[in-house]
């Protein structure tokens, strides 16, 4: 059967989201692209934390003292991400929303948070402030005005689940980016594997796996002449102040999306605690 390529792409979780699939027809390509941008879609609605009605944001104003049963989706994320958050000491954490929503406003005006609001975000951060019960797959948080965030983790998680509707559509050869996020079935036809080009120059190749950068070299701002990322440092509350490059590549999205993140926020020095964790995996760090 003679396969032919073809490219889609839609703005997905506030990315361009482009797919690449081999089909034997356009029509099957239209037809199994677009229900993968609606799984995309529906996991943004249970996951964003710029959409007020979503069931991350509905869960923060909810689960405040009390547990609240959410989607099997939405807890496994949470569960993923709590569960690297221990690995790292917080350096990966969910629950930094607050932090991340100030930092966005530090990076619009340029100007630092006073160290007063800066202090009552953080006791509203922490990962220890979020509790995970599986058994009924429920929630609690234990401080008022919390806030999760799941941007270092949950495109990962849209991308796997993309490539599952395309490989029900029986379209294996495919390739999904979401930013820094790439998730890759089979190789295209007569080419071993993916080829992919890196932000900082050269190419790699991609099959069947994960690939996920994570850093402060490209988006970032200028105060008080320190040149501060958009990546937020848990454990301070501030961007990243490094020049930094983290690159995670794993059998999926998720885990990619996760230790990338967290790499990027401890350094090389971190990369063997991640790497005890998850056997297999391969991460690279460039840091100055």
């Amino acid at each position: 059967m003679r396969l032919e390529r073809f490219e889609f792409s839609q703005i997905r979780m506030g990315v361009d989201t482009p797919i690449v699939v081999y089909a034997p027809s356009e029509s099957q390509a239209i037809e199994a692209c677009r229900a993968a941008y609606s799984r995309i879609s529906q996991l943004e609605q249970q996951m964003s934390d710029y959409r007020v009605d979503s069931e991350l944001n509905t869960l923060c104003k909810e689960a405040v003292g009390r547990w609240r049963r959410v989607s099997r989706e939405l807890f496994y994320v949470l569960w993923r991400a709590h569960r690297l958050a221990q690995q790292t000491d917080g350096a990966f954490d969910p629950t930094v929303g607050v932090l991340v929503r100030l930092w966005r406003e530090a990076r619009r005006t340029e100007r630092l948070p006073d160290a007063q609001t800066l202090q009552e975000a953080r006791v509203r951060a922490g990962y220890r402030l979020m509790e995970l019960c599986p058994h009924r797959r429920a929630v609690r948080l234990r401080a008022e005005g919390m806030q999760l965030d799941l941007g270092g983790i949950a495109k990962g998680y849209a991308c796997d689940h993309a490539l599952r509707v395309l490989r029900r559509y029986g379209l294996t050869r495919a390739l999904i980016q979401m930013g820094g996020d790439i998730v890759a079935g089979d190789p295209p036809t007569n080419a071993p594997a993916w080829r992919i080009a890196l932000a900082e120059g050269g190419e790699t190749t991609l099959v069947r796996g994960a690939l996920s950068t994570s850093g402060s070299t490209e988006q970032f701002v200028e105060i008080g002449g320190v040149r501060y990322a958009h990546i937020i440092d848990p454990r301070t509350g501030l961007g990243l102040t490094q020049l930094i490059l983290a690159r995670a590549r794993a059998r999926d999205g998720i885990t990619a999306d996760s230790l990338a993140t967290a790499a990027a926020v401890l350094g090389a020095a971190g990369i063997p605690r991640l790497q005890r964790h998850y056997k297999g995996v391969q991460i690279e760090v460039r840091e100055g």
